[in-house]
């Protein structure tokens, strides 16, 4: 199924969406009309206090998509427009102003209800010039407004709720819906979409929303159809798929952020509550902040059996089977949005591929905060650690990979090695993400090797009889580090890993002849001090040296990205065993 289809059909499940041509939208106060078009008051709808003010949603006529013409919005929009007053320069205002007054004199002629007639006699009485404090509040100007009886204000009923202005609405609409076409969503005949509603919400892309299927320049266009016709998608298809997916932008527990992609899911199920304990199952997967009640609830007690390895269909039967489950990732790309990724599969296969990714990205020793979100990981890819330095493509990419099953990006091993050689820094995540690139797309997984090859495995802890070279060199390299720092102390100015990890995980000819000799003098020392710890060390180091066999070129003059990725998940883990309990009460049992 497409991705408009998809979302259209959604819109058929959603509670609380708008109707058909109406739309959701933020609006901060209320003009109350008499009955002959006077004011009766001005009431502010938004939430808060002081600068923190928040406008209220509500449902109000779908406005219109602006571009640089103007164009006014039915019975609602911004001062600039309604009342002809902003708090800017105001350049186009009066232009503005007066396009909203032609455009409903025209709408609204010949209507006999009372509410429509109030605001046609406001509008004539109106001039900006009456929009003086106090009854115009200066904090009003630039905000969206819509219109009310006073008879009906306290009531919650404004004037596009009446029934008259509802019909009259829809009136509007087939009117500029005028050439029809089949429609390549639903398969009908109907009144063809010239503009598609903005999609509004996707991080980075412009408040004002921005378009998945729009037309705009002649090398767009085809057999001389014009913007919308190039594509035809029925007026009430493109307001499906377009509120549909607004909702889902505008709801955690449908959206969640990877990297520069603004991810949204649902599920579609026989059952709205198996639907949408799938979603709950999805968000937690991913989730950027962890939902306590999620963690400490049933979906939590699943979610963490399922990372112990338990399939899918032992944990929830109902959700793996039956369960049709819907991913869609959208980037700012100008005025229109990118597709980052469009996936749809059953829900057990999606679990399935979550499950392999949690497997693959096993590491002793865990990270400490247990199982972080995806963008904790995307992170450690960035310049400084900021979400914005994410390079691009990259989340999506990598999110696909984890959904379909299928080799991880090339380019996170390309990242993540160069962020390990430019700032030094090899924790879990790092070490995670090498292991995870090296099972799936180097083929190193150790439930599949076994004993039969210990040069193609990628351990999850440490393996002393692992034999790759790339593996042995960062044990060994963390091996002279720590010998280092137990010979002149922590507080070493830079350490062998600051100033020789790039060249040694790079070109470790060029390097460990080098740290050798420096590891000798540092033992040296260590022994006048600690002789049962340099004992120890001396160990360590000769055990790994004995593993490395001497006919394959133990420094070998380059290493492959694959190996410069086992050079640094060796370093974890010999590093790390170095902290552990045990390890401390060995070397003090040695002294």
């Amino acid at each position: 199924m497409s991705i408009l289809a998809s979302l259209a059909k959604a819109y058929d499940r959603l509670p609380n969406v708008p109707p058909f041509g109406f739309s959701t939208e933020k609006i901060g106060f209320v003009i109350s009309l008499n009955e002959d078009g006077s004011v009766a008051s001005v009431t502010d709808l938004r939430d808060g206090t002081g600068k923190k003010k928040v406008p209220r949603l509500m449902q109000v006529p779908q406005p219109v998509k602006r571009t640089v013409a103007i164009a006014p919005n039915f019975l609602w929009d911004k001062t600039s427009y309604l009342l002809g007053v902003t708090a800017g320069e105001g350049k186009r205002t009066a232009d503005e102003h007066r396009a909203f007054c032609e455009m409903h004199r025209g709408a609204l002629a010949g209507t006999a209800d009372p509410g429509l007639l109030a605001l046609l006699r406001f509008l004539d009485q109106w001039s900006p010039e009456r929009f003086t404090q106090p009854l115009w509040p200066e904090e009003m100007k630039d905000q969206n407004v819509i219109f009310a009886l006073e008879s009906e204000r306290l009531q919650n009923i404004y004037l596009h709720d009446r029934p008259a202005a509802r019909a009259l609405w829809v009136d509007v609409g087939a009117r500029n819906g005028d050439t029809e076409a089949v429609c390549l969503v639903t398969g009908t005949m109907g009144p063809i979409a010239r503009l598609h509603p903005a999609i509004k919400g996707v991080w980075g892309a412009q408040s004002s929303g921005a378009s998945i299927v729009s037309f705009n320049l002649d090398a767009f266009t085809s057999y001389g159809h014009e913007q919308g016709e190039n594509a035809p998608v029925s007026e009430a298809a493109a307001f499906k798929y377009a509120t549909a997916l607004n909702a889902f932008l505008a709801d955690d527990r449908h959206r969640i952020q990877i990297g520069d992609a603004s991810t949204v899911f649902w599920a579609d199920a026989s059952d709205a509550q198996v639907a949408e304990a799938a979603e709950s199952f999805f968000s937690a997967w991913f989730a950027s902040q962890p939902d306590e009640g999620i963690e400490a609830g049933k979906v939590g007690d699943a979610l963490g059996r399922m990372r112990r390895g338990i399939p899918l269909k032992d944990i929830e039967p109902k959700l793996a089977e039956g369960v049709r489950f819907y991913v869609l990732g959208l980037a700012p790309n100008a005025a229109r949005l990118s597709i980052r990724f469009w996936l749809e599969d059953d829900f057990g296969r999606l679990a399935g591929n979550y499950a392999r990714f949690v497997s693959d990205m096993a590491i002793e020793p865990p990270p400490r905060d247990g199982y972080p979100p995806l963008w904790r990981y995307l992170a450690e890819t960035a310049v400084l650690g900021k979400r914005e330095n994410v390079p691009p493509n990259l989340a999506g990419e990598w999110m696909r990979a984890i959904l379909t099953g299928t080799p991880y990006p090339l380019t996170l091993l390309a990242t993540v090695l160069m962020r390990i050689r430019a700032d030094g820094e090899i924790n879990a995540l790092r070490a995670g993400m090498l292991r995870a690139l090296l099972v799936r797309n180097f083929d190193m997984d150790p439930a599949r090797t076994g004993a039969s090859d210990k040069t193609k495995e990628a351990p999850v802890a440490l393996d002393p009889h692992n034999r790759n070279k790339g593996y042995l060199l960062g044990r060994l390299f963390a091996a002279y580090e720590h010998a280092q720092m137990a010979a002149l102390g922590r507080n070493v100015n830079a350490t062998i890993k600051d100033k020789f990890y790039g060249a040694a995980s790079a070109q470790p000819r060029k390097v460990f002849a080098l740290l050798e000799k420096g590891s000798a003098n540092h033992l040296s020392k260590l022994g006048k001090q600690r002789p049962g710890q340099r004992i120890y060390l001396e160990r360590i180091i000769g055990d790994i040296l004995e593993v490395m066999d001497p006919s394959n070129d133990p420094f070998p003059p380059s290493l492959s990205a694959a190996e410069q990725a086992l050079f640094g998940l060796g370093y974890y883990h010999q590093r790390n065993e170095f902290f552990r309990k045990t390890d401390t009460v060995t070397e003090e049992a040695a002294q």
